[in-house]
Order: C-alpha cells, then structure tokens, then sequence
C-alpha cells in the first residue's frame, strides 16, 4: 500500500503541481507590482481579492467543502483576515516602491517572526540558541538589503519598513489562527478571510481612490487576473494538493527556492537592479531561514 509521502500513480502530477507552485510563487511579486502601475496598488488588490472570492466560493460549492458557521470558525476567519487586508495592502504598495523581488526575499523572514510570536503568544519553546543565531544572520541580511534601499530614495526605505511590517501581520495572523484552534477546511479558512476582507477593501478603494481609475492599461489587467485567477485559486488548490501527497519538508523547500526565482524574474522581465549587495543580503535572509529550518531538513530523501 502506498502513502501519500511516497511514489504512487500520481506523482507526475503532483511533481507538476510542486512545480506550478514555486512558478506562481515566484512571479506572483512581479504580477502585484504590474497590477498597481496605472490603476493604483488599491484597484489593484481589492480587484484582485474580489475576484478571488468569487472563484473561491464557486470551488468551494462545486466541491461540496463544509463551511463552518461557528464562533470559533468566525475567529479563524478573522484571524486570517488580519493578513489578507493589513498585510497584502501594505505589500501592494510597498511593491510599486521597490523592486518586485524583494518581496519574495523579506517574506522569506516569517517563519523567524513567526517563531518568535509564537514563543510569546503560544509559549512555545521555538527559541533555541541555533534559531537566535538565524535571527542575526537574517538580520545582518536585512542590513545589507536596507543599505541598498537607500540609494533608491526615501520611499525604498520606507516600503522595506512596510514589508516588514506585513510580513510581522502574517505572522501574527497565523500564530492567532493556530491559538484559536478551528476546526475549519482550508478552502474554508480562504473564503472565510475573503469574506471577512473584501468589504473592508471596498471600502478602502473607494474612500481613498475615489472611483475606478482613469486608465486600465492591458499588463495591469492581465496582472489583476493573474493574481486572482490563478496565484490565489489555482495556486492555492496546488499547495493544498502537493501538501497532502509530499512532506512538509519538502514542501518547506518552496520557501528557499521562490525569493531567488523572483530576484530573477524581475531582473528578467522587470529590468530591476540585481547588484552583489542585493545577492548578498538575500544570501543572508535565506541562509538565516536555512539555520532556522535545519532540524526539519535534517534526513531529506529524494522521496520526501
């Protein structure tokens, strides 16, 4: 009998799957800086996040996924609705100031912010003297990367404050998901937070924007649907496949490989400045992550 960390009939799809993954990743950064040039980064993310609703809950109902109504579920939504509105707005905007790939490399420091709110907030012992020695590498990293900022100006400097920012609201959102303790499907959990997040958006856009922009040029479109369509539905529905069939593990391994495609993807596509500075930093903010991470790396096979 097979088991679902091993080869089985569906490994070609599932090593695609992992594949997609990383692509959609990868380029999700250098979709959300496109979607915010012409129509502004707040058209942008609440087109996008409506959109993802919409096909969220059409998943959901096609597949029949339960949808808690419970005061604990409305927790739990609200707890990942703290990211998907604070978080991905201050991403949105700080991605318009900065090179795309730099978003991929400083999310890359959450698992460290997240090891360090859960020692406060879940009394977890996930503070060991090898996990505070990834926070100073990581940290030296962050340096290197904000030294660069400067030459870009005053804005680089504050987006990269922004990020950080929204990388702690993740964190902290998946520490409080994890405190309530829900029993909610994950297809759920997304179209809960959505629920939770989109209004809030609507409402931001609209104030602030005042209207639907003036221009819609076809690359910020496109970008828009991108995101919507696949980064977050299809994209999502791959990560909870190749979940289910590899190893966290392996599956972690997402984490290393996705700043560096996006440094590249915006080198590529983008134009953006890929300097030994930047390298450098980014070096430090993955090695950093890979010092947090060795215990659980430690024993992977080509079949983990």
């Amino acid at each position: 009998m097979t088991t679902p960390n091993h080869p089985n009939a569906q490994a070609p799809q599932v090593f695609a799957a992992y594949v997609g993954v990383i692509l959609i990743w990868a380029t999700a950064p250098l979709a959300t800086k496109w979607s915010g040039e012409g129509p502004g980064f707040l058209f942008a993310v609440t087109s996008r996040m409506c959109l993802a609703l919409v096909c969220v809950l059409l998943v959901l109902v096609l597949r029949r996924v339960a949808f808690p109504f419970n005061r604990r579920a409305w927790l739990h939504y609200g707890a990942g609705a703290i990211s998907i509105y604070f978080s991905m707005s201050l991403s949105y905007w700080a991605a318009q100031q900065i090179p795309s790939g730099w978003v991929s490399v400083l999310f890359g420091l959450t698992p460290l912010m997240t090891a360090f709110l859960s020692r406060i907030v879940l009394a977890e012992n996930s503070l060991t003297p090898r996990k505070l020695a990834a926070q100073v590498v990581s940290l030296f990293g962050l340096w290197i990367i904000y030294g660069t900022a400067s030459a870009l100006g005053p804005r680089a400097v504050l987006a990269i404050g922004a990020l950080l920012v929204a990388a702690f609201i993740h964190s902290l959102s998946a520490v409080l998901i994890k405190r309530v303790n829900a029993n909610v499907p994950a297809l759920a959990s997304v179209a809960g937070a959505l629920l939770l997040s989109v209004p809030a958006y609507l409402i931001t856009w609209w104030w602030v924007e005042d209207g639907c922009p003036a221009q819609l040029p076809l690359r910020s479109v496109l970008s828009i649907v991108y995101l919507g369509l696949v980064a977050t539905t299809v994209g999502m529905s791959w990560y909870f496949f190749v979940l289910k069939h590899y190893t966290a593990t392996r599956v972690a391994m997402i984490t290393f490989m996705t700043p560096v495609l996006a440094l590249l993807a915006g080198y590529a596509f983008n134009a953006e400045p890929l300097t030994w500075r930047i390298v450098a930093g980014a070096g430090l903010i993955l090695g950093g992550l890979l010092l947090h991470e060795v215990g659980r790396l430690r024993g992977i096979s080509p079949i983990a």
